[in-house]
């Protein structure tokens, strides 16, 4: 018995023809609207066969010229996505290379405040950190905005680094005179260890979607954390 099926022709499926083909086109004409990839495979007549066959024709062809279209317009998102990116990171390693080369406290908290703002090609720069009353490192009170305890968190909930806004008016406790001017901006935590007060940097913008949510934040996380790393360097504080 084993050798008898081990012998037995294998069966075979037959593929149907062209009338079960057009028999099962024409009671599903939806079928090659569902499936536009075939289009692609379908050779199309060259000669004029009759109103339908050229109206298919143009089908086709109006189909292939969409999927390029959307391919090329994809093409374009992408590209100007990569130069964003390769913009923005010369822009951090330039913020950061100039945090780097302060000479002293003063000149550090200048390159944040001031030519940040160049840098970063942003409209207003402020530094802010949270009032404590008097219990405050007298390093941290020179160039920076002393706003009330709370604000921060306020901003940035619980391990966020990162907040992005658009269409919004700048608050004058943050930005100060140049708050009227801010329609967007970027606020990151500054992280200056357990036993500082809370700490931002805010970096405002005219253009009302300059920042938006869905933006990347990984390079603004990385320079967050350069700019609390050299106050805490600077002031000797602790972790």
């Amino acid at each position: 018995m084993a050798g008898d099926t081990e012998n037995a022709p294998a069966l075979t499926v037959p593929m149907p023809g062209a009338a079960e083909v057009r028999a099962f086109l024409r009671s599903h004409p939806g079928f090659l609207a569902e499936n536009p990839d075939l289009l692609q495979t379908l050779l199309p007549p060259s000669v004029r066969q009759g109103d339908n066959v050229l109206d298919m024709q143009r089908f086709m062809v109006e189909r292939l010229q969409g999927e390029v279209e959307r391919m090329k317009t994809l093409q374009g998102e992408l590209i100007r996505a990569g130069r964003s990116n390769l913009s923005s990171q010369g822009q951090i390693h330039a913020a950061v290379l100039a945090l780097i080369e302060a000479r002293t406290f003063e000149q550090l908290i200048e390159v944040v405040t001031g030519d940040f703002a160049t840098l970063l090609d942003v409209d207003v720069v402020s530094l802010a950190i949270e009032s404590v009353g008097d219990d405050v490192h007298p390093g941290l009170k020179q160039g920076v905005r002393v706003v009330e305890r709370g604000v921060v968190a306020a901003l940035l909930e619980e391990g966020r680094e990162v907040l992005l806004r658009s269409d919004i008016e700048g608050e004058a406790a943050i930005y100060g005179a140049a708050a009227p001017l801010v329609r967007s901006d970027v606020v990151v935590r500054i992280d200056l260890g357990r036993r500082a007060p809370a700490c931002l940097l805010a970096m405002g913008a005219r253009e009302a979607k300059r920042f938006h949510g869905g933006q990347g934040t990984e390079l603004l996380c990385f320079l967050g954390r350069v700019v609390a790393r050299t106050i805490k360097t600077w002031l000797s504080l602790p972790g």
